[in-house]
This record gives C-alpha cells, structure tokens and sequence, in this order.
C-alpha cells in the first residue's frame, strides 16, 4: 500500500474539478492531488453522447488560463452569428490538454486517473485503482475537496425509471449513430436538453419530423442562446443581465419572473401554448426551437411507466407502440438538484454553484476564494452556494442567492480585478464596450434596480434561503 501527502485531495476532474485546480494553483503555492474514475480530465464529456455541443459558447468554457476554441463567431450553420461551440470531442482533447500540459508539468498537481475514492478514516484518505486494485493512501494536510457534488447525471450512465420490454429497441442518444439496420421511427422519452439535441439531430440527419415521436413530461423554460453571448456581443449579455435584475425587482414569484425574462428576449419556451414549469438553465437558439416545433407527435405532460412491444404505459393511460420503432432515453436529469452546503468547512469543501448556470466560473471562483485566506466565514460570505431544483417557482431563490454573491465580491477590490479579467466571465469584456449603447444602458438599469430587486426578491423567500444554506 502507498502512502502520499498533499494539501489539497480534489475528487472528480470535471468541469468543476479542473476549473477550481487551475485557479487554486495559479493564485498559490500548493500540492494537489486530481483524482477521477475515468482514464483522463473532462468528467461526463467523456461519456457524452457524440452529436452534443456546449450549451454556451466556448469563449467562457474550461478552465481559465486555457482558451477553448478561438474566440469566432460562426459565419455559417444552425450556430451562424453566435460564438462557437465546442463538440464532446473537441472539450475531451482541450481538458486532456490542460492536464498533461499545463497542469502536471507544472509540478503541482498529481493525476490519479483510474482512480475510486473510497472514504477516510483515521489513517487518511483511502484510494483504489480499478485497473490493478493497489491501495492508496492520501494525508492531507490542508482539504479534501469534493468536485463530484454538481456532477449531472447523464444518458450513458443513467438507469430508465421505467421497465423496458426485451424485445423493445431502446438506446441512449449515444448509440444513435451507430444504428445497424433503419428504424421504422423514433420515440424521444425526456424534456431536457438532451431530449431536445437528440431531436434536432435526427432533423438535421434528414429524418421526417413525422417519423418522430416526442413524450415530454414537462416543458422547460430555455436561455436564448442570443442572450449568452460574451466578448464582441457582449452587450447581448449585459442586455440579459439588466433584465434579469429588472424582472427580480417586480415580480411576484417564479412563473412571473419567468413570464418577463419571455417578454425581454431572455427566455425562450417550446410549444408558445403551454406555459414552462421547468427551468434548468438550458441554453438554445430560436432557430432550434423553429426546428423543434416542425415535430407534431408530442404527448405531453405524461411519466413512462412501461414500454412493451404492443403499448407504452403512461400514468395517464397507454398508448400505442408500433413494431421497428427505436426509443431514445433521454431522461437522465442533467444539472442534478442539491441541498446547498456551505462550501469552506474546515478541512473539506464541496463545491457548487455560486454564479447562475455557469459551472466553470463558479469553480474558478472558489478556487481563487480559497487562495486567498485562512477565513472559512469570510470565503462562506464571498461564495454564497445556489442549486437548482428543477422548478421555474424557485427562480426568486436561485436569484436573490446569485445576486447576492455577485454583490459581496463585487466589493472586493482583488476579486473585482480578478474577475474582470477571467475568461470565464462572460460579462469579462462589458468594460471594453462601454461604447455599446446596450452597455452603457445595461449598466445603468443594473445599478438602479439592483436594490429594488434584492428587497423584491427577500419578500418572495429569497434571504430564508440564503440564511438556510
């Protein structure tokens, strides 16, 4: 058995994991141990089904002393006037990259890839490697940190919460694109985003959109990718940011905030007839939900409970199944929900969101917290955490939460200057557009309407729960 020492053990070399690693170790002095079950860095990405893109442009994506991409606006394609998005592959080889080129050349940061992480005891911290079973053991001398958290939970890896006929034809999104033989149709089980790629993907394929079946549970409430967008249209972001605050500070719960982020451009829903209960902080492009809309067989607002070769069993009555059909499971959550903890407890921390929707920028946030001072209350205070239950009604809770950390660190003069220079904030650039007039009028309404919002959002339940995390 070995024995090693470290003064940070970091479980899980995700998104989060790797953003957190790169900033801890670009603002101190420190000894880390990475450690994943997979073979290399990028988390879920690795197990990704092939046809996914990031939700949001590469721009603000990784970790942030690496550029994803280059920086362009795509001319051409269903991406055309917004800032590229990477593949699944493309985000493999850049976190691969990262690790083997930056991060452990730097001699502060050892990979154990491979690699479960089994607990701690009064010895340390207990490792097994899946390949050959030798033990590890890890002291440390300073955190253990646990970047497994937020992970999302992902078709490949995901159990059906329903039973499946043996002779029923059922596929993760993963193996679409090695199907063997045509399929008579195709049955997408899901709501979410991945519900919603793997359809687009089978149009762009050239599959007829009445050959397509689509049993959505629940419509979600959706980013407008136009409202994304950083760096040279930056100013589409400040746009969605002051309306953001503008909804918080007059609406009277979530489907009211909801309803005004629709009203200015930030919210997109799928079918204009039902009204969204769902918002996981998706991103699309209108010209997706255009897409999306040429699909009429949609059976919504029903939960599988079985599918059989002659029906499908739903908890509103059966429906009908018909012979040669491929079904398509796409109803793993994606961004899980969570009970918020706080980030800093002594000798260990959890991390989580503390900016809206964005994970890597909130991981390279607390790395660069955590760099910073010995304080856990002071870093608790700069890192307020966030979770999003799955629910357009708690949108005032995310937001008075998110608002709030944006606030305390903003008074930071070192986490200000920092900030303004990450390349994972995609408000990074709004100071080099002051020009802008959506800028200039951005930063205007923000600054009017901020406290007006956090009183709004406080009435509606906000501070309870930010005192309860």
């Amino acid at each position: 058995m070995r024995e090693i020492e470290t003064d940070y053990l970091v479980v899980g070399a995700g998104a989060s994991g790797m953003a957190f690693v790169d900033a801890l170790v670009a603002a101190a002095d420190v000894d880390v141990v990475l450690v994943d079950r997979r073979h290399s860095a990028g988390g879920h990405w690795l197990d990704a089904y092939p046809f996914v893109r990031l939700h949001q442009p590469s721009a603000t994506y990784g970790v942030n002393s690496r550029v994803l991409g280059d920086d362009r606006i795509d001319e051409a394609g269903p991406n055309a006037g917004f800032y590229e998005r990477a593949t699944a592959a493309e985000i493999c080889d850049y976190f691969a990259r990262v690790l083997h080129e930056d991060l452990v050349p730097s001699g502060k940061v050892r990979f154990f890839g491979m690699t479960d992480y089994r607990g701690a005891d009064g010895d340390g911290h207990h490792l097994t490697s899946v390949l050959t079973g030798e033990e590890t053991v890890v002291r440390v001398r300073r955190r253990f940190v646990d970047a497994t958290y937020v992970e999302s939970s992902i078709p490949s890896r995901h159990t059906p919460p329903f039973s499946v006929d043996p002779e029923v034809r059922m596929i993760p999104p993963n193996d679409l694109v090695d199907l063997d033989e045509p399929a008579d149709g195709f049955t997408i089980l899901g709501a979410g985003k991945t519900a919603m790629d793997t359809c687009n993907w089978l149009l762009d394929a050239g599959v007829d959109p009445g050959r397509i079946e689509w049993l959505r549970p629940r419509d979600p409430w959706l980013f407008d990718r136009r409202a994304m967008q950083p760096l040279d249209l930056v100013g589409d972001y400040m746009h969605m940011q002051a309306s953001w605050v503008g909804a918080a500070a007059e609406a009277e719960d979530g489907m009211d905030f909801a309803r005004r982020l629709e009203a200015a451009g930030v919210f997109l829903r799928i079918d204009p007839q039902v009204e969204p209960t769902v918002f996981r902080g998706a991103t699309i492009s209108s010209r997706e939900i255009d897409s999306l809309r040429t699909i009429e067989r949609v059976v919504p607002g029903r939960r599988v409970l079985r599918i059989g070769t002659d029906r499908v069993v739903t908890d509103d009555g059966d429906l009908g199944a018909e012979p040669g059909r491929v079904y398509i499971d796409c109803t793993a959550q994606g961004v899980r929900p969570t009970v918020p903890r706080p980030i800093f407890e002594g000798d260990r921390m959890t991390l989580q969101y503390v900016t809206i929707g964005i994970v890597p920028w909130s991981a390279a946030t607390v790395g660069t917290v955590e760099a910073r001072t010995a304080d856990d209350a002071e870093k608790n205070r700069l890192c307020p955490t966030l979770t999003f239950t799955g629910t357009a009604a708690d949108l005032p809770r995310l937001s008075y939460v998110g608002m709030e950390g944006l606030a305390v660190r903003g008074m930071d003069p070192e986490l200000t200057a920092w900030n303004d220079t990450a390349r994972l904030n995609p408000a990074g650039a709004a100071t080099k557009h002051l020009d802008d007039p959506r800028v200039q009028e951005a930063f205007a309404s923000i600054g009017a309407k901020f406290g007006p919002a956090m009183e709004n959002l406080a009435r509606h339940g906000g501070r309870a729960a930010a005192s309860a995390a």
